[in-house]
């Protein structure tokens, strides 16, 4: 006959085991599963940020993540390689992640040029990996599309404090990344962007057109008083004539 909850101390039993022989054991100092390790006697990367990106991002044509992976956030940019991702970066600081965020481990600051004006782009743009639960409230509430969610390898570092908050350069990727991490997900963006787009530009044009209709039909009102004021003008100046002839 089982005793009632031994399941329950086996479990702590064995806890209390592993924890008293990570201090005594090598092997148990570092998690041995990982695919990835560092060569020879390197050290651990100081930062999430620091992994090899080869080994430490999925590079996948399906949208399913790979083995060790963990879905995090990044910072859409619609450049090239090489170019400045600033100069393309979708997100223009709104804030609105960072006041929906559930537990508040987005911190952002807008940028502003040297008289004071604010540049529709954040100054900085950090979230902290040992908060963040990948809940991605922040993708659903983005009305840019500037923030998805990427499939990344490994985010654990020695230093729990600095090395676990990711920069903004640390979650900047282009567009075509998105596209070979979630092909199908990013196509469906992208469409969702040209559409708006699209109908945005549509909108502007009708309203191009219908000011332009609104002034042309003005101008010939205008037009119009301006005549029959003219008509008015000549009718009495040819009654004051004939009264002056009598």
């Amino acid at each position: 006959m089982s005793l009632l909850g031994g399941g329950i101390f086996k479990g702590m039993a064995v806890t209390l085991r592993n924890f008293v022989g990570s201090y005594f054991k090598k092997e148990r100092l570092v998690t041995n599963d990982y695919a990835w390790q560092p060569e020879g006697d390197s050290e651990l990367p100081q930062r999430a940020s620091e992994y090899p990106k080869e080994q430490g991002e999925q590079l996948s044509d399906t949208t399913t993540v790979t083995n060790y992976s963990r879905n995090f956030p990044m910072l859409l940019h619609d450049g090239t390689e090489g170019s400045n991702p600033m100069d393309t970066i979708r997100c223009v600081a709104c804030q609105i992640c960072e006041r929906e965020c559930p537990p508040q481990c987005i911190y952002i600051e807008k940028m502003y040029d040297e008289n004071g004006k604010y540049i529709k782009s954040p100054a900085k743009f950090d979230i902290d990996v040992s908060v963040c639960m990948s809940c991605q409230i922040c993708v659903e509430v983005c009305p840019f599309d500037a923030i998805v969610m990427n499939s990344q390898f490994e985010l654990s570092t020695p230093d729990r404090f600095d090395g676990l908050l990711l920069r903004r350069d640390d979650l900047l990727k282009s567009n075509n990344y998105y596209h070979q991490i979630h092909p199908e997900e990013a196509a469906a963006r992208d469409q969702k962007i040209a559409d708006e787009k699209a109908a945005k530009e549509a909108k502007k044009k009708a309203a191009a057109e219908a000011a332009k209709k609104k002034a042309a039909e003005k101008s010939k009102a205008e037009a119009e008083v301006k005549a029959k004021e003219a008509e008015g003008s000549a009718a009495t100046e040819s009654d004051g004539k004939q009264e002056a002839a009598e």
